[in-house]
């Protein structure tokens, strides 16, 4: 039989599309197969709306049924604490009931919500399976989150149970999760009726009954008392998870994953686009925080029978910048997914890739870089070392799995580096311009996809289907605005340049800040860059870029900012603008890798700016601040 083309699937998708996502609901076990695949609705379309499943049977107990039992689920790996734990299917099916009766017994049930306060270890993972389970809807929040954003979480969610661990591990400091949550409940309105904490040994908790409970102890009480609940079947249209997402009012957006078209989704993905089979070893190296983590480290590789990797470290600092290639090597990991950002460190610190070399990575077939638009230059580097295919996607919160992908499981596309290759089944993109009609080819606006939006996709925010119509359906009719900004070229394939919100007007041409960190970091002492527009009093805007240089450069500032100048002015041209280059030591970064531009914006024009709740390292902000300063930055606002 011949096997079918990225293209004729495509485009069988696009002749019947719910015929599409019938055969596709094939992949997941129902216990009421859908009859209906696709339901439009006012406040949201639906898909498989009289279908009945459960996610948990789906990730865990059908696996076991089907005799993989003993395959590997989940290898947890900690350079925090020097374990790694190996987890059977089996295994975590008995821990997941055990967890599940533990919540029983705490009245916890379909419908209710539980936040989920953990790092990255494998109690994470069932502590979500465990929700999934009996039909309760998690809301995993980093552990370590400010009090006053896990308060506003509490209060939107309003969940009976919060979960959490006693304290996370970074490196060279121990975070007490604790008082962040009491200091959380303190502030929200909404009181949950017990904290379940898993007691760590590196710092324990003071637990305070009767609200606070030890995990351990309670869910060794299930065990022995044999709760075991069976997986509650809910509606597909159900939620699974609610995902809180800043909004660009800074209030989070709660968006909301239902049960089966977030399944169905997830396993065509895996197999078509991560070109991952069951058994196989998949690294997601994000956290369970991110979108990422619920979609490729939790519910995606489980889904299908794959072995996930759950990391707890960083990319460089535990110990060194060869952290990546030893795990790869350890547990024959076939794929790793992570952020640019984690590939620009390692470059950073070892420029040559000289720590590969230490390492087997002869099981790593792919390399998949996603969150953040990817440089060319991180792409060579990348390719030059592994030798192996390295490979762009671009999703969001939102879309749940990814837009736009090159469909490796399918066909490997021509690699067009800087594009995320193609539109997956599902997505029909669009380039807007400001009156929300078509571009060209080539041509930047904004990107948009027509809806109906596809199995796994946000169906609304929780409890606020105004914003959700607000924040994506009102301002491109019979459209799902994504924020990004970019063009297709003549063969389809998508360049995302920045956030729509990161296009400059300098002197009336409208320019991506995206393009030019793209010129910027080809640069050979460059790192990692950030451009953004700053107030000009006589073009309106004009770009400023921030330089993160490699280790061990010793020439002049003024020598290389001289040269990242006169690149942009040689490859972009004069209209750009491109004066103003500064070096910094680090780039303030959100806990997945993503840059703050739009904090450093505002910081560069005096604007008044919140702290981000998701960022890594308050302390880059200071540092910044201090930079801008040092070269007249805010500029003061003239009296009209």
């Amino acid at each position: 039989m011949k096997q079918q083309k990225y293209a004729d699937i495509y485009q069988s998708w696009r002749d019947a599309p719910e015929a599409f996502w019938a055969a596709q609901a094939a992949l997941i076990d129902w216990s009421k197969p859908p009859e209906t695949i696709f339901q439009a609705n006012e406040t949201g379309d639906r898909w498989y709306v009289d279908g009945e499943m459960n996610s948990c049977y789906n990730c865990v107990d059908r696996h076991v049924a089907a005799g993989h039992g003993e395959r590997e689920a989940l290898i947890y790996d900690s350079p925090m604490t020097g374990k790694i734990e190996k987890i059977t299917y089996a295994a975590l099916q008995e821990r997941v009931e055990c967890v599940a009766g533990m919540l029983q017994n705490h009245n916890i049930g379909k419908g209710d919500r539980v936040i989920i306060y953990m790092p990255m270890i494998a109690e994470t993972a069932i502590a979500a399976l465990a929700c999934a389970r009996l039909g309760a809807v998690h809301s995993i929040v980093f552990g370590g989150f400010a009090a006053a954003e896990l308060a506003t979480r509490i209060d939107d969610a309003q969940p009976k149970m919060i979960m959490a661990a006693s304290c996370g591990l970074e490196p060279g400091r121990v975070i007490a999760y604790k008082p962040l949550i009491d200091a959380a409940i303190e502030l929200a309105e909404h009181k949950p009726d017990h904290v379940v904490m898993w007691q760590r040994p590196h710092q324990q908790a003071e637990l305070s009954a009767p609200r606070d409970v030890e995990w351990q102890s309670q869910e060794q009480a299930a065990r022995a008392a044999n709760l075991r609940p069976a997986c509650v079947a809910v509606k597909a249209t159900d939620p699974l998870y609610i995902l809180y997402t800043s909004g660009t009012t800074g209030i989070p957006k709660g968006v909301v994953r239902d049960n089966g078209g977030h399944l169905v989704a997830l396993c065509w993905s895996m197999k078509n686009i991560y070109n991952i089979a069951p058994g196989e070893v998949f690294w997601s190296a994000s956290d369970f925080g991110w979108v990422v983590g619920h979609s490729f480290i939790l519910y995606g590789p489980l889904a299908i029978g794959a072995t996930s990797v759950i990391y707890e470290g960083k990319p460089v600092g535990t110990p060194d910048a060869g952290a990546f290639w030893r795990v790869m090597s350890a547990h024959g990991v076939r794929a790793l997914f992570t952020a640019p950002t984690a590939f620009r460190a390692i470059k950073k610190q070892d420029p040559d890739g000289k720590l590969i070399k230490n390492y087997d990575l002869s099981s790593l077939r792919t390399l998949y870089l996603a969150g953040e638009r990817v440089d060319p230059d991180t792409i060579n580097w990348a390719e030059a070392h592994l030798k192996i295919p390295v490979i762009d996607n671009w999703w969001q919160t939102e879309t749940g799995w990814p837009i736009c992908a090159n469909p490796v499981g399918i066909e490997t596309l021509p690699i067009k580096k800087g594009s995320p290759a193609r539109a997956m089944p599902g997505y029909e993109i669009a380039v807007l311009d400001e009156n929300n009609q078509p571009v060209g080819p080539n041509e930047t606006g904004a990107i948009v996809i027509k809806l109906p939006l596809p199995p796994g996709c946000l169906p609304d925010l929780w409890q606020n289907n105004e914003g959700f119509q607000t924040a994506y359906m009102v301002d491109y009719p019979g459209y799902y605005k994504t924020g990004d900004a970019g063009f297709l070229d003549e063969d389809g394939y998508l360049y995302v340049m920045s956030r729509t919100d990161d296009i400059i007007n300098v002197a009336g041409h409208r320019l991506s800040t995206g393009s030019m960190e793209e010129v910027l970091a080809g640069h050979k002492d460059i790192a990692e860059c950030a451009v953004l527009g700053v107030r000009d009093a006589l073009k309106g805007e004009v770009p400023l870029g921030l330089l993160v240089l490699n280790d061990g450069v010793n020439r002049p500032d003024a020598e290389i900012l001289a040269e990242a100048i006169q690149l942009v002015r040689d490859q972009i041209g004069p209209v750009a603008a491109f004066k103003l280059a500064l070096r910094v030591a680090r780039l303030p970064k959100t806990r997945s890798g993503k840059i703050l531009r739009a904090t450093i914006r505002k910081i560069a024009n005096g604007e008044t700016w919140t702290m981000p709740a998701t960022i890594d390292d308050p302390a880059i902000l200071d540092e910044i601040s201090q930079a801008l300063s040092a070269i007249g930055y805010p500029q003061p606002i003239e009296n009209e």
